[in-house]
């Protein structure tokens, strides 16, 4: 009747159809089934253009990539007629009234399709019945990494796509042109890796409940910058091992310098390592940087153990010296070297230095300069220092342990062949 008639146009939980629906017969198919079903697996191809590799974390052992990825099948039941043979072309609304392929990203930690300033997805369908589907996403991937040449290493990292529901039987996921499938922007770049090769290959994966799938893989190589590494760890260390090789050239009764100078050069080199580990995951195994950093600690570590066996077997040899001498307990008599090293000032080698009291060596200088005329140019003072200025040499040379000679020689050398040894293995 006219009065059902009027309600059912009043009626707002019925919508009518656009255009571009009925042009598509959307409403006449039941598109939760694939097209084709119960026959062939219908073919989808795949291609891939991968817009940047927005970052690579060794911690998290990922990669973040942000790409076009493109679908092509046909969908008979989309088909249409058009006196021109043009396509139509639609936004995302379109997307879950029809078929689309089921698409995911093998070992996806997360992604998003982007959806500024509306969800980056286009649909075109041709009078055929053939569909592109395009979207825009950006994935984490796990990318399992090698880390035992770190950082001389060059990692291997894939991108893989399958279908999740559907397998071999009932779709077949390829490449769409080949190798030629997979398409990069010319200006990508890492801050920390050189891309060398970006390659498209496919396979098979199977699950026991499942079956059979067919899966895409885009993968890419990445060499590691070196020289940002060579700044921060490689030089540094360098220079903390040939500091600790002055050491060598200081007289062997300075104590404190010695030590100090050990002590503060093995410190250095636990910071250089502990901040190099940081930055790394906890790998069991050891990597290519471990081996030069603690080489080079040992080095270091070596030149304080080699300084302890300096100070030890001097010692050793005063107080055989001593016993010769048959000096009185309490009473040395200390040549000018020794006395040099104990109170700070040069003394004639002919000087006997009482030791009991310890006296105080610059109240003595002001006890002497209150005595003595500073404008006479004879006083002992200005001898001895006179004297400093022509023996410092020959002082040094005669204070040389014979352990400190061999290192100046042996230390750079052994030094150098690891070097040579290091760099040939792991470039």
């Amino acid at each position: 009747s006219k009065r059902e008639i009027k309600m059912r146009k009043l009626d707002s939980t019925k919508v009518r159809p656009i255009k571009s629906e009925q042009l598509l017969h959307i409403e006449d198919h039941d598109f939760a089934l694939r097209p084709g079903f119960g026959g062939s697996p219908i073919p989808v191809g795949i291609d891939v253009q991968v817009e940047s590799i927005d970052s690579i974390s060794e911690v998290d052992m990922d990669f973040t990539m942000t790409l076009y990825l493109r679908h092509y099948w046909k969908d008979e039941r989309l088909s249409f007629r058009s006196n021109k043979n043009k396509s139509m072309t639609f936004d995302g609304r379109l997307i879950k009234k029809i078929w689309v392929p089921d698409v995911f990203f093998v070992h996806s930690k997360r992604s998003f399709i982007h959806d500024t300033t509306v969800e980056n997805i286009m649909l075109r369908v041709y009078p055929d019945g053939n569909v592109l589907f395009s979207l825009r996403i950006t994935v984490s991937a796990m990318c399992f990494m090698d880390f035992s040449r770190f950082p001389l290493d060059t990692q291997n990292c894939s991108l893989e796509l399958e279908s999740y529901a559907y397998n071999e039987d009932d779709l077949m996921l390829y490449w769409k042109h080949g190798n030629k499938s997979l398409s990069t922007d010319e200006h990508i770049s890492l801050s920390q890796f050189f891309i060398e090769e970006f390659s498209a290959s496919s396979g098979l994966a199977f699950y026991s409940s499942t079956g059979w799938y067919n899966r895409l893989f885009i993968n890419f190589a990445l060499r590691r910058h070196i020289f940002f590494f060579v700044l921060q760890s490689y030089f540094p260390a360098m220079l903390m091992v040939m500091l600790s090789w002055v050491s060598f050239w200081i007289d062997r009764r300075a104590v404190p310098a010695r030590v100090s100078l050990g002590i503060t050069t093995v410190l250095t080199m636990s910071t250089i390592m502990t901040g190099v580990s940081a930055s790394m995951p906890q790998v069991s195994y050891i990597k290519a940087v471990d081996v030069y950093l603690w080489i080079s600690f040992l080095f270091v570590f070596l030149s304080v153990i080699e300084y302890a066996a300096v100070n030890y077997l001097t010692t050793i040899e005063e107080r055989k010296q001593l016993k010769k001498r048959g000096k009185v307990s309490g009473m040395y008599s200390m040549d000018a070297v020794q006395a040099m090293a104990f109170d700070g000032c040069f003394h004639d080698t002919d000087m006997d230095i009482d030791l009991s009291p310890f006296p105080d060596p610059c109240e003595e200088n002001e006890t002497r300069a209150s005595q003595t005329n500073i404008s006479n140019a004879d006083t002992p003072r200005l001898k001895r220092k006179r004297s400093l200025k022509g023996n410092v040499g020959r002082i040094i040379l005669q204070n040389n342990h014979v352990i400190d000679t061999y290192s100046r020689i042996i230390f750079p050398s052994v030094y150098i062949v690891f070097n040579f040894f290091y760099w040939g293995l792991y470039i």
